[in-house]
């Protein structure tokens, strides 16, 4: 198949994109497909349609040529009123599929899904309306609660709180601060102090002006990824240091990562059928993966969901293919068989 593989943008992931998709369009060419990477927003100018999904293609070069955006996406922002970089909406018209290798803002927030819904490209992932559900976590406790889903208490900050205090707004410490709609744990923090909950509140609000504050849980985390309605086995996720942020996500050797999690039974089936609650909470579809806490009583919470989740080898949504005895171009073809269904 001709698979315009589509990373990069403007979100505070780009660069965790670029590695997403240069993984998944050299698995995919593996699997025979006519594959091609293309920067949503930077495009290539130099693209030629007639010749675009040739037999030959350099996904390394084609991944160089993204990256040399990196150091001035800010400066073309400014100066760009269009979000789609030039020839890439013909790429992807031109393809069987497009697969949205994106991550974070202007990606996987339904955006991108709702534009090309209205042009007639078929693409991977949930659609418009689960990916943006998904996305704002203020809106994902919200329908976790009214249908049954178990999540830790929170509320919503907004900028006109950034000098209430903890206790002042109602909330214990410790407490966990998250952007509303960032990713990759960029703009998370734990606050065990007042000074720490100021502190984390102003770095927040300097990503977006909404926020969640909520409860802490202590314990171990998990992640749960549904594809096709069915939940795949959970990885346990074990931070050397401190807890899953940024660094530890992507700095080789900085978390134990184990799956299937060493959990009984019982308690694997129950986190399962969780996971596939809120799958369906959200309106997801074809494949998300659930981020999940167990506190030491073995009660457990989910936390949000990856509507397009991290694609590398070394991704938690492979991994966890992989113990299925899937290797990582399989499953790479597996959710564009899913998604086209």
């Amino acid at each position: 198949m001709k698979i315009v593989v589509l990373a990069g943008g403007t979100s505070t992931e780009r660069a965790v994109s670029i590695v997403s998709g240069t993984q998944v369009c050299e698995a995919l060419r593996e699997k025979g497909h006519q594959a091609i990477l293309i920067d949503v927003f930077c495009g290539r100018e130099d693209l030629d349609l007639d010749n675009a999904f040739a037999d030959e293609y350099d996904v390394r070069l084609a991944a160089a040529y993204m990256e040399s955006f990196n150091d001035n996406i800010e400066a073309l922002k400014a100066q760009r009123k269009e979000f789609f970089g030039p020839k890439v909406l013909e790429a992807c018209k031109a393809a069987d599929v497009v697969f949205l290798a994106l991550h974070g803002a202007c990606g996987e927030d339904g955006r991108i899904q709702a534009a090309f819904d209205l042009m007639g490209i078929t693409y991977t992932g949930s659609g418009y309306l689960g990916s943006a559900l998904a996305m704002d976590k203020t809106i994902t406790k919200q329908l976790f609660r009214e249908n049954g889903v178990p999540t830790p208490e929170g509320m919503i900050l907004r900028k006109s709180d950034v000098r209430k205090t903890a206790a002042e707004l109602g909330l214990k410490l410790p407490c966990v601060v998250k952007t509303a709609c960032g990713g990759s744990s960029v703009g998370v923090y734990i606050a065990e102090t007042e000074e720490d909950f100021r502190e984390a509140v102003e770095n927040g609000f300097s990503y977006e002006d909404k926020l969640v504050a909520e409860q802490y849980i202590k314990g171990r985390e998990y992640t749960v990824g549904v594809v096709d309605k069915e939940a795949y086995p959970i990885v346990e996720i074990v931070p050397i240091e401190g807890f899953y942020d940024y660094k530890n996500k992507y700095q080789p050797g900085s978390t134990i990562e184990t799956c299937p999690a060493p959990l009984p039974a019982e308690q694997t089936k129950k986190m399962q059928e969780i996971a596939l609650h809120a799958y369906a909470a959200l309106r997801l579809e074809n494949y998300a993966r659930m981020d999940f806490m167990m506190d030491e009583n073995g009660q457990m919470y989910c936390l949000e969901a990856n509507t397009l989740p991290g694609m590398t080898p070394t991704s938690l949504l492979p991994q966890e293919a992989a113990a299925l005895g899937m290797s990582f171009a399989d499953l790479c073809d597996r959710l564009i068989q899913v998604s086209m269904k």
